[in-house]
C-alpha cells in the first residue's frame, strides 16, 4: 500500500494572493494521487487557515483514502483542548507549523504541552521544516527527546541548508523520522545513506507537487524494491498502526 504522508486540501477562504483564495479540493487531490498509484494520503490544513472540522468531514467523505492530521496553534490557550478534539474526530496526527504561527520550537513552555497532548492521544507529530531558525532541527530535538513515546516526523528534511542537522537529529532519535516533500534527489540520497530507509517517509505536500514526481524521485533516491516500500508507506502503516 502506498501512503503519501503530507499533503493540505482546503476550500477557499478570504482574499489572499498566496493559495487561500483558491480552493485544493480533496476530490482533486485523489484525482492525483490515483494517476500516481496512491493508495492513501494525509491530508492538513494550511498553517494560514486552520480548519480541523474540515479535514475530520474530508475524512468521513473520503474513507480509505485520506488521513487526517489536525492542526493547532501552541500560542492559543485552547491548543490542548484543541488536540483533544482532533483525536475525537479520528485524526491521526498534528501538524505545526512555527514559521506561520511565529514561535521558536525550542519553547517548552509552549510545546511541552503540546507534546504530552499527543503521547496520551497516540497522534504522530509533523513539523513543517523548511530551513528556518523558527523550527531548526536541533530545536525540534530538544523538545521531542522529552517525548519518545510521540513520533515526530520532520517535513521537507529542513531544506535546504538544514538539511545535514535534520539527519544528524534523525540518527541519534529513534522516533524522530525524515519526512521528503520538497526536498532535492540528492538530499534523500543522503538521508538514505545516514539513516536508512526505515527512517524515510514519502511526503508530496500536494499541491505543492504531485504525486507521481514525488515517487519518481524516490525511486531513484531508494532503488531496492524493498527498502522504497517501506518509505512509500510501510514506515508511516507502522507509526499509525494500518493494517
Amino acid at each position: 500500500m502506498i501512503i503519501d504522508a503530507y499533503n493540505n486540501v482546503w476550500e477557499a477562504g478570504g482574499t489572499s494572493d498566496y493559495l487561500t483564495a483558491e480552493s485544493y479540493t480533496p476530490a482533486s487531490m485523489i484525482a492525483s494521487m490515483d494517476a500516481a498509484g496512491v493508495d492513501v494520503a494525509v491530508g492538513c490544513s494550511l498553517g494560514q487557515m486552520i480548519d480541523n472540522e474540515f479535514i475530520a468531514k474530508t475524512v468521513a467523505e473520503h474513507p480509505g483514502r485520506i488521513i487526517g492530521f489536525g492542526q493547532v496553534d501552541p500560542r492559543r490557550p485552547d491548543a490542548v483542548a484543541e488536540i483533544e478534539r482532533c483525536a475525537k474526530l479520528g485524526l491521526r496526527g498534528l501538524k505545526l507549523h512555527p514559521t506561520m504561527h511565529g514561535y521558536h520550537f525550542a519553547d517548552h513552555g509552549l510545546l511541552d504541552p503540546v507534546f504530552a497532548a499527543c503521547r496520551e492521544a497516540g497522534l504522530v507529530v509533523l513539523v513543517n521544516a523548511l530551513d528556518d531558525p523558527f523550527c531548526a532541527p536541533l530545536s525540534i530535538e530538544e523538545i521531542s527527546q522529552g517525548f519518545p513515546q510521540v513520533p515526530v516526523l520532520i517535513a521537507h528534511m529542513g531544506t535546504i541548508w538544514n538539511v545535514n542537522e535534520a539527519i544528524l537529529v534523525a540518527e541519534r532519535n529513534e522516533h524522530i523520522y525524515l519526512e521528503t516533500s520538497g526536498t532535492q534527489l540528492i538530499e534523500v540520497r543522503m538521508a538514505h545513506r545516514r539513516v536508512g530507509a526505515e527512517r524515510l517517509v514519502m511526503g508530496t505536500d500536494w499541491p505543492g507537487s504531485d504525486f507521481d514526481l514525488e515517487r519518481a524521485k524516490i525511486a531513484k533516491a531508494v532503488p531496492d524494491p524493498a527498502e522504497r516500500a517501506l518509505v512509500e508507506g510501510g514506515n508511516l502503516a507502522r507509526l499509525l498502526g494500518l493494517g
